[in-house]
């Protein structure tokens, strides 16, 4: 059974920074590529980040870029995502996923697996 868990959400206030983890198990997790997603209060699942199987590309959305980074540590079988100077509109729900075909997508359908999520609220 498939499961990823996310941890590390929490309230911090404007420009704080927060490191997100997403723990998999039940997947041979060095051959899936890992992404952030969020989602907030009445809006659509929205893509943050993604990072191949092996480490080596990476993708960010343009809202994000520059300010978040996300990493992998396949012995671990955890991904990360680093946010810096957060603002209230990155409030949301955070979930990270797993897509076994090893692609580099921006579209959630292409995801296989998903956490149950973390909240991250930022305050002004």
């Amino acid at each position: 059974q498939v499961q990823l868990v996310e941890s590390g959400g929490g309230l911090v206030q404007a420009g704080d920074s927060l490191r997100l983890s997403c723990a998999g198990s039940g997947l041979s997790f060095s051959s899936y590529t890992m992404g952030w997603f969020r989602q907030a209060p009445g809006k659509q699942r929205e893509f943050v980040a993604t990072i191949s199987a092996s480490g080596g590309t990476t993708r960010y959305a343009h809202s994000v870029k520059g300010l978040v980074t996300i990493s992998r540590d396949n012995a671990k079988n955890t991904v990360y995502l680093q946010m810096n100077s957060l603002k209230p509109e990155d409030t949301a729900v955070y979930y990270c996923a797993a897509d076994r075909l090893g692609r580099i997508s921006e579209n959630h359908y292409n995801y296989d697996y998903w956490g149950q999520g973390t909240q991250v609220t930022v305050s002004s």
